[in-house]
């Protein structure tokens, strides 16, 4: 099971945002993964990056060009 613990989601108004930025991530070496959007918050494509809050900034500036929603700090 994996720990629960405040973590960085970033959420997407589209599905393609999505997908964009887990070829960014792992073409840079950032850490992270695709999860469905937790019930507490909403997204349009209903897919949000999680990663640790250490990686805000590095996620920022790849997502500079993308179609983001929000960035959000969550127990997840």
């Amino acid at each position: 099971m994996i720990e629960r613990k405040l973590r960085l989601l970033v959420t997407f108004h589209t599905t393609a945002g999505a997908m964009a930025m887990e070829k960014r991530c792992k073409a840079q070496g950032v850490p992270g993964r695709l999860i469905p959007v937790p019930r507490s918050i909403t997204a349009d494509c209903g897919m949000a990056w999680r990663a640790e809050l250490e990686q805000r900034r590095a996620l920022e500036t790849i997502t500079a060009d993308l179609d983001v929603d929000s960035f959000y700090e969550l127990i997840c």
